[in-house]
């Protein structure tokens, strides 16, 4: 049998990969744990640890133990043995003995070997049980050559197409973000933002940028073309949490566009509350009118009680059915018995906190709506893809209004009108930056001056100041009015009868079907406006204008009476010299309009 050295460095036939614990003063610290005939190492030097033999049971008498003895490095054999070569003599071993060797060496002749330093240039080798190299002898990835990956994207979180479709958590705070803004010409612009950037202080920093007129009209609208689904982002929405909602490669995008009727909720509130649809409510609070009812709702930031009939999309189907809906505190039923409210009529329909409400705006095209008036509630956990969407249809513009209003009180509550407080004081304070007056050189070098004495002087009354400056504008609309009775030859200058072009409300040569999505999306409210050319009348323009929520348009025609130029709607009436008086007149006056002109619709490019 083998021995083991005494120094710690050279390992024994069995525990080869085991080292001395001591540094090579005592003997082995750990058994060698290869089979029967073991002995643990005793601490003292030059001690024997007994390897186990294999035997050879099928070839020799019994009792007769055959043993493997220890060869040199050079003669070792390669063979790695099977796991069960190592399990004693009761198994058979299909290992030879080299040649040359006595195959039965006793036991005493152990101990008469070479002294430990010759073992060092002839050590003996054991043949490992298993062919698993030891835990040394084991490469380390480290030790590989470095091979460039060729498929680099595969391994990158933010570019993997498998990694990318799962969930992502919330944005870091403290770190910028990309986002990229639209506007309804097809322009952009990508702006470098913090994980808390709300919606409305993006819509500020556009509007400084673009230099367009502070109001708070301005929104940033989320928009799914492939879906056909929008909706417009409330002021205290994260920016950068909405887009990390967004399934990889979709078309969304966020557009800034002006919104009307973003908080027209709490102006004409009696007008978006039909009675028809919160009739239980004022059965329950008999003592109380329908505006005061529904305002008394919008103070406390809580919703009422709406219901009505609404077309509904089966799921996994392309068929419509009539439903009646009642959104109450739980949330969004529908009766499956007419329009029964018994409980066990009442069917669960969605629950609104962990949706969000978009207007479908080509519902015909997408889904087959019956009408164009549709809405879409969305769920978080619905990435992309038209499952899990319920798509709803209303049978009316004003219907669909009140609902979506009644979603959006139902989900934001006190916070929507937060928002609303917020917006009507920024209205209030000045629209420069900073806390105070930010005046230029030149705005303190402006004085009000009198010249109407052989010298000037500097007019110091507040008073006297707005009075002359009333007679100023009074004199510059006498010089106006010489100006427009020259003779015709001057009044058709190419200035004069292009200056309307300049103005924001004027979009040129549009056709009547995109007026009419134009204004749609900034909001039907009454009063919004835009002057377009007409495709009728060559020389004619379309005053379109919104009115009880329908858009509804009246020809400008041009007339020339003693050679004098001028623009009228009421067949001669009321005449305009230009485009610009015609509308200021009306923004005043309601003439022969249904109402006012409040809001013109207008498009910047960023």
């Amino acid at each position: 049998m083998g021995l083991c050295s005494p120094q710690g460095r050279v390992p024994c036939s069995r525990c080869q990969r085991h080292r001395d614990a001591d540094g090579g003063t005592g003997g082995l610290q750990t058994p060698c744990g290869g089979g029967q005939g073991l002995r643990r190492g005793g601490g003292q030097a030059g001690q024997r640890c007994v390897t186990p033999m294999l035997t050879h049971s099928a070839h020799h008498p019994a009792g007769a133990r055959v043993g493997i003895p220890l060869v040199p490095l050079a003669a070792a054999p390669t063979l790695c043995p099977p796991d069960d070569a190592m399990d004693g003599g009761a198994q058979q071993s299909g290992l030879r003995e080299p040649p040359g060797v006595g195959s039965t060496e006793q036991e005493g002749d152990a101990g008469e070997g070479p002294p430990a330093t010759d073992l060092r240039r002839s050590q003996p080798l054991f043949i490992q049980g298993s062919s698993r190299l030891p835990a040394e002898e084991e490469p380390r990835a480290s030790s590989l050559p470095c091979i460039p990956n060729p498929f680099p994207e595969l391994c990158s979180p933010s570019n993997s197409p498998i990694l990318s479709s799962l969930p992502q958590g919330p944005p870091r705070e403290g770190t910028c973000h990309l986002v990229k803004v639209f506007s309804e010409d097809g322009s952009c612009r990508s702006l470098e933002v913090s994980a808390g950037t709300t919606a409305r202080q993006l819509c500020e920093m556009l509007v400084q940028r673009t230099h367009a007129l502070h109001d708070h009209s301005w929104a940033l609208v989320e928009l799914h073309q492939h879906l056909a689904l929008e909706r417009c982002l409330e002021d205290h929405e994260s920016v950068v949490e909405v887009q990390s909602a967004w399934p990889l490669g979709a078309d969304s995008r966020f557009v800034f566009r002006k919104n009307f009727a973003k908080y027209e909720l709490f102006k004409s509130n009696a007008s978006l509350f039909p009675e028809v649809m919160v009739s239980s409510c004022l059965e329950a609070n008999k003592s109380m009118a329908h505006s005061e009812l529904i305002q008394n709702f919008l103070n406390s930031g809580s919703c009422p009680e709406v219901q009505g009939f609404l077309q509904l999309r089966e799921a996994g189907r392309k068929v419509w059915k009539r439903f009646y809906f009642s959104l109450r505190r739980s949330g969004l039923y529908y009766s499956t018995k007419g329009t029964s409210k018994d409980p066990r009529h009442l069917q669960y329909f969605a629950d609104l906190t962990e949706s969000n409400i978009y207007y479908v705006t080509q519902g015909k095209k997408h889904y087959g709506t019956p009408t164009e008036f549709g809405f879409c509630i969305k769920p978080y956990k619905v990435r992309s893809g038209t499952k899990g969407l319920k798509l709803l249809c209303s049978e009316d513009e004003q219907s669909r209004t009140c609902w979506m209003a009644a979603f959006r009180l139902f989900k934001y509550g006190m916070q929507l009108y937060r928002n609303y407080q917020q917006a009507q004081a920024r209205l209030s304070q000045p629209p420069w930056i900073g806390p105070t007056a930010l005046r230029s050189v030149s705005d303190n070098a402006l004085v009000a001056m009198d010249f109407s004495g052989c010298t000037g002087r500097v007019i110091e009354n507040p008073s006297e100041v707005l009075t002359a400056a009333l007679e100023e504008a009074q004199a510059w609309r006498k010089k106006t009015t010489h100006r427009y009775s020259l003779p015709a030859a001057c009044q058709t200058s190419p200035l004069s009868a292009a200056i309307h072009r300049t103005q924001p409300w004027f979009h040129g040569r549009i056709s009547r079907e995109d007026t009419q999505q134009l204004i749609g999306r900034q909001g039907l409210v009454d009063g919004v406006f835009l002057v377009r050319e007409s495709q009728r009348n060559p020389k004619g323009f379309v005053l379109s204008l919104c009115h009880l929520q329908k858009v509804k348009h009246y020809l400008i025609l041009p007339s020339e009476e003693e050679g004098q130029l001028y623009f009228t709607m009421d067949d001669g009436q009321t005449r305009f010299a230009d485009l610009i008086q015609l509308v200021e007149f009306h923004q005043i006056n309601r003439g022969i309009l249904p109402c006012k002109l409040r809001h013109y619709c207008t498009c910047v490019a960023l």
